[in-house]
């Protein structure tokens, strides 16, 4: 079972982590983190560093493909052409293509989620409109065919085991969370907008707009809605 972990700069390291936590268990696993090359990212903290172990070349059949998020880069990575590319081949004969927080308008931005139910961290919610997706703003983890779709950052982990369940069974699933002692049991309760105080989301929300400026959305931003422009006249 070969799965993909998209790297990328800007990139939030527990979008891809998580899963790679649970992922490692699963006896078969041949774990690649993939980007153009092979090469140190640096995430979105500016300070954690990970390494891609593959390129997109050597990466052309996975079975399963993550695509994380991020708190600044997301609209970078979307107008990547060699990764949403990669990302629309790869998908054609992928088992199952996932992805984490925001790494959903990626999916989008490579024309997989048209059609289809999705869901993202809470405050890009709207933009899954733009790819002809279905927000779920209430669920944590969304399947629809082979796509499924994991909330913010932290649904990264309830993501993979349910990838986990599907594949391999209950027990398996059940052996990897008492692996890695996934109990949750928060000091607050306050990880999604319905259960958070309107203060408490005001502040996260104008912490969240203030993390994504990103001077490269300016040129970004206008790639993106280009290419989108093109395929509507084709």
């Amino acid at each position: 079972m070969q799965i993909a972990i998209i790297l990328y700069p800007g990139m939030t390291a527990l979008d891809a982590v998580g899963p790679y936590e649970v992922f490692r268990f699963i006896p078969d696993a041949e774990i690649r983190f993939v980007s153009n090359t092979p090469q140190p990212i640096i995430t979105d903290s500016g300070v954690l560093v990970m390494g891609s172990t593959h390129s997109y070349d050597e990466t052309p059949n996975s079975d399963i493909v993550l695509v994380p998020g991020s708190s600044a880069d997301t609209t970078t990575a979307m107008a990547d052409r060699k990764l949403t590319e990669w990302l629309k081949k790869v998908h054609e004969t992928s088992k199952l293509t996932l992805s984490v927080c925001s790494g959903a308008l990626v999916l989008g931005a490579a024309g997989i989620l048209e059609g289809h139910p999705a869901t993202t961290h809470w405050i890009a919610q709207k933009a899954l409109y733009s790819f002809g997706a279905e927000p779920r703003r209430d669920e944590r983890v969304v399947k629809s065919g082979k796509i499924i779709t994991g909330a913010g950052v932290s649904a990264g982990i309830d993501l993979a085991l349910s990838v986990v369940k599907e594949l391999y069974g209950q027990e398996r699933a059940e052996i990897i969370q008492l692996l890695i002692e996934y109990d949750p049991r928060p000091p607050v309760d306050a990880g999604h907008p319905a259960k958070a105080s309107a203060s408490v989301y005001k502040i996260a929300k104008e912490e969240m707009l203030q993390a994504a400026k990103n001077p490269r959305n300016i040129i970004s931003v206008p790639a993106i809605l280009w290419r989108k422009a093109l395929k509507k006249l084709r």
